[in-house]
């Protein structure tokens, strides 16, 4: 961070679960593991993101998605409190009954007004055990699987979570030898419910599909569900992302994901595509600062690649030109998956014209100097802030 103050709150991983109430306290530390592990003891849980050793303070300020969104909602759906020390200094609850406005700004508005030091969350029964896991298919069948994505979400009930993932097969004993290394398209799937219903609800995976080369879906627990993506995004690798929301995956859009998608230039890249819909879509838009709930879709593209790789410039000009071409079909971008966009589209792209506003006014009140300006960044005026620093 240039020119800036890390505030390390690594060591403040403490959690505590009321089980009577269904709730979990987690301190601004912890990571998706500890509020799963914890809240999965009682055979509960909340939308806690993709990837187990990511932070829950990041995670949920900018919004949070997750396997279970379009049962649960979005991480901040879930939030029902925060404990917050603020630019000057000063410790503030943050809930509906206290300092609602910075209740409001906190889900959605990011690490814009203060350092949040306790989260408390809402939970829901689920598992321990629950239908999930992968399909996969040849790049060749992209254009018919995401066609199907497209007409199934629509349609799908709430306990289905389902994300497509775009990129060249990793060698692991549950793909075949002849896919490593080639491009490969595949379902995630995540059943929020009851093991027999999630069985008929993902019966058309297979029988409206040819038969994937993969097939990993099975009934496991939740908790080894959350930790699928930890080996393929470790830590010390280089990444460079840009992403768009967008509506339902019309044929132009397939048609440029595919060709992208194709031309991968690492074989640690990836392109998630998650599924919104059901609970995310049915929370008015402006009781949270988290826009574009009625989208259908999120793509990151993700550029990956090891340290000592000398095509870092190739990569990344593929992560830009996968973009590009699909900013005709933009809704807008998720603020957590900002990387080093201008502060316009964070202004048009992360917020409705009335949240911008609405934020400002918060940040004015809260950090006038704009002390918590190394994020996504909300100016305490309403002109565009300067390019954000990506620390």
């Amino acid at each position: 961070c240039d020119d800036g103050i890390v505030i390390d709150l690594s060591m403040m991983t403490a959690s505590r679960v009321d089980p009577a109430k269904r709730t979990i306290r987690v301190e601004g530390g912890c990571l998706n593991v500890h509020l799963d592990r914890e809240s999965q003891a009682f055979g509960l849980a909340a939308t806690s993101g993709f990837v187990s050793h990511t932070g829950v303070a990041g995670l949920t300020l900018g919004g949070g998605i997750g396997h279970l969104m379009r049962k649960f909602g979005l991480s901040i759906d879930s939030l029902r409190s925060c404990d917050v020390v603020t630019a000057d200094g000063k410790f503030v609850v943050a809930s509906e009954n206290e300092n609602a406005d910075l209740f409001w700004g906190l889900r959605g508005g990011g690490g814009n007004f203060g350092i949040v030091t306790s989260f408390e969350f809402a939970l829901q029964p689920l598992g321990p055990q629950v239908l999930a896991g992968m399909l996969a298919w040849p790049m060749d069948e992209a254009p018919r699987v995401l066609r199907f994505l497209r007409e199934f979400a629509a349609a799908a009930p709430d306990e289905v979570g389902i994300m497509a993932n775009l990129r060249l097969a990793p060698p692991l004993p549950v793909v075949p030898k002849a896919l490593h290394g080639k491009p490969i398209v595949a379902f995630i799937v995540t059943y929020a419910g009851p093991v027999d219903a999630g069985t008929a609800a993902l019966r058309p995976l297979r029988q409206e599909l040819p038969a994937p080369a993969v097939d990993a879906v099975t009934i496991k627990p939740y908790c080894a569900h959350q930790k699928m993506f930890d080996p393929a995004l470790p830590h010390g690798r280089h990444y460079y992302w840009k992403s768009h929301k967008l509506g339902p995956l019309d044929d132009a859009i397939i048609e440029v994901v595919v060709d992208h998608a194709a031309r991968i230039t690492s074989p640690l890249s990836t392109v998630p595509i998650f599924t919104f819909g059901g609970a995310v879509a049915r929370v008015p838009q402006d009781t949270t600062a988290f826009a574009h709930r009625g989208a259908a879709h999120d793509i990151n593209i993700v550029g990956s690649w090891m340290p000592d790789d000398p095509e870092k410039q190739r990569h990344v000009e593929w992560v830009r030109g996968f973009f590009t071409a699909l900013e005709p079909h933009s809704l807008g971008v998720y603020v957590n998956f900002t990387s080093d966009d201008s502060s316009d589209r964070v202004r048009t792209g992360a917020y409705s014209p009335q949240q911008w506003e609405r934020l400002v006014a918060l940040k004015a009140k809260y950090d006038p100097t704009n002390f918590f300006r190394c994020n996504a960044n909300i100016p305490a005026t309403s002109r565009p802030a300067p390019n954000r620093i990506v620390s």
